[in-house]
């Protein structure tokens, strides 16, 4: 144990005694004030099955700590769940909950100057704000990834929240019944957990473990199960090791872990808002790392691995029995970083020492692939100076260039309305802008749902779309360019297109251009005014206000900056 916790105060102090007041009344004997005092990090919520569970993960965990000889300390976070929280402000309050969640971490652990800290990793926002408090506080930190739901069937069919989502939108387009809608909705979640597919939940736990954040094998995993508890168990003793160790996330979030996080993301396939996320990580942690480039490089290096919906047709659940997340870094050992550190103290070749496995029609090897283009293509071009993102999936006869008219919409609202009275025709380019981080904002503005809604007015492959926009991790249909970068509320080219514009798409080469001379663009810019904010006030406003661009992960703040003076002072 280090000679000196940062938790712990002069005995008879003000500090000791009246923290030992507090504690006392709280059960805690003086005789355990020495101990390491860990904060458990728990979002959850009554609102949405995603976080229900959460609660009976922190008791296990709270007995576990104790155990091994330290006290913990539950603290909570918001818990946004996009079919939920979703509702309000267009979606906004979505992207800006990950930031609130990591500033309700360093309120909690930093102003108690507890030690260390275990999170509980659920639905998507959660897993990065809490990756984030990490970074910037750099107490030894463990993440439990909290697992999966277990998904249901409907007339003999396997129906789960990704059927829901997109069979909405069908609806609305009048391709789906709305009974349909109904009985698919009453049948597609089963039990608590983030949802079953490869969306950005399960693609940030994966990130988890190959950036050595989480044990070894514990993602993806079903919520609730034993094989869960297990992990659980683990690492409320690891935690306690960890402190002793003084193990931080700064020893462990190298340039060579965020290159094994993005190399797992493009095997698996997985959800393009884990960039922005990673981003963000490393820019709350100081780390010199440019994940968008890495997401540029290795993507021609890195072919796809794992076919889990809405990439393939595999399920979460035959993941998980081929060996999860070890046995996809296990099949791109040779590609990796193996002299990464990770939470075990060891590091990710150490951990995959005698790892195999068990389906090889699930995690494929390196020489039989899903697919051997980039599950995700980086574009740039006249109107994407700094970034676009494709998820392109793994059938290879989808569409990788595409050329037409651009027709340009404010409001997801107005492009619906658009597909739905046909003004929308094949060979379209529909830009649906204003929907950044700053325009949302938080990038709120549904974008998804005019992808699905595209989709279900029979367009998926005889229209393409951009959009500084994000989309939802269970997005992969159609040839959508997301995420253009600088977006349309900062004056980014993605605002100075009009209707009619020739918009030039081209995978092979990463480009996304519009055929606009140079001075005609630099005169639109002159001219251009922004829009009156779609949403606003409170909480919104203070987002809008304090965003950084999405090169920086769209934080909200530098990082905390908690100097060696500082340390050598407490």
């Amino acid at each position: 144990m280090p000679k000196k916790l940062r938790s712990n105060f002069p005995h008879g102090s003000y500090l000791w005694a009246v923290r030992a007041a507090q504690w006392q009344a709280l059960g805690i004997d003086e005789s355990e004030l020495e101990k390491p005092k860990i904060a458990i990090v728990n979002s959850s919520s009554n609102l949405a099955i995603c976080f229900s569970h959460l609660d009976g993960i922190a008791a296990e965990l709270k007995q576990s700590i104790r155990d091994a000889g330290a006290l913990p300390f539950e603290i909570r976070t918001a818990a946004p769940s996009d079919f939920i929280t979703g509702a309000g402000a267009g979606g906004a309050y979505m992207l800006a909950a990950r930031d609130l969640i990591t500033n309700d971490i360093e309120v909690a652990v930093e102003g108690a100057q507890l030690d260390g800290m275990i999170c509980l990793a659920s639905c998507d926002k959660t897993v990065p704000g809490q990756l984030m408090a990490a970074a910037r506080l750099n107490i030894p930190t463990l993440v439990v990834v909290c697992g999966y739901q277990p998904s249901g069937e409907y007339n003999g069919r396997h129906v789960d929240i990704e059927d829901v989502f997109i069979g909405s939108m069908h609806a609305l387009t009048g391709k789906l019944p709305v009974d349909e809608l109904v009985g698919m909705a009453r049948n597609a979640i089963k039990g608590p957990g983030v949802c079953s597919g490869m969306g950005t939940a399960n693609s940030m736990h994966l990130v988890c473990e190959a950036l050595g954040m989480a044990l070894p094998g514990s993602s993806p995993i079903a919520a609730n199960s034993p094989q869960m508890f297990d992990f659980v168990r683990q690492a409320g003793q690891r935690i306690v090791a960890m402190i002793e160790e003084d193990l931080k996330p700064r020893d462990i979030l190298s340039p060579g872990a965020f290159a094994n996080a993005v190399s797992v993301v493009l095997a698996a396939g997985g959800s393009v808002n884990c960039i922005k996320h990673m981003q963000a990580v490393a820019a709350e942690g100081g780390i010199d790392v440019d994940v968008y480039g890495l997401f540029r490089e290795l993507g021609n290096r890195i072919p796809v691995l794992v076919g889990v919906r809405p990439m393939g047709e595999h399920s979460i659940e035959q993941m998980e029995a081929a060996g999860g997340g070890r046995a996809l870094l296990k099949r791109l050992e040779p590609l990796l970083h193996g002299d990464a550190l990770t939470v075990t103290g060891k590091t990710l070749g150490d951990n995959l020492q005698g790892v195999v496995v068990a389906d090889e029609q699930v995690i494929r090897p390196l020489q039989r692939p899903f697919a051997t283009q980039p599950a995700i293509v980086m574009l740039r071009g006249n109107i994407a100076p700094q970034a676009g993102i494709v998820k392109y999936g793994i059938d290879p006869s989808k569409m990788r260039r595409f050329s037409g008219p651009a027709i340009c919409f404010e409001r997801s609202a107005d492009a619906i309305a658009a597909l739905q009275d046909g003004r929308i025709k094949p060979g379209h380019v529909v830009v649906m802008r204003g929907a950044g981080v700053r325009g949302g904002p938080a990038m709120g503005g549904g974008a998804s749902r005019v992808v699905f809604a595209i989709d279900g007015a029979g367009l998926g492959d005889k229209v393409a779309m951009l959009t500084d926009g994000h989309l939802s991790g269970l997005v992969c249909k159609g040839l959508v360019v997301a995420e253009v970068a600088p977006e349309a509320a900062v004056g980014g080219p993605l605002a100075l297109l009009v209707d009619g514009d020739i918009i030039d798409i081209d995978l092979d080469h990463h480009r996304l251009d519009a055929r606009i001379a140079s001075a005609e663009l630099q005169a639109r810019a002159r001219r251009w005014r922004p829009q009156p904010a779609q949403f606003g006030g409170g909480w919104l406003d203070i987002y809008r206000d304090a965003v950084k661009g999405m090169e920086h992960g769209a934080v909200l703040i530098k990082p905390l900056d908690i100097s060696d003076e500082q340390e050598a002072g407490r």
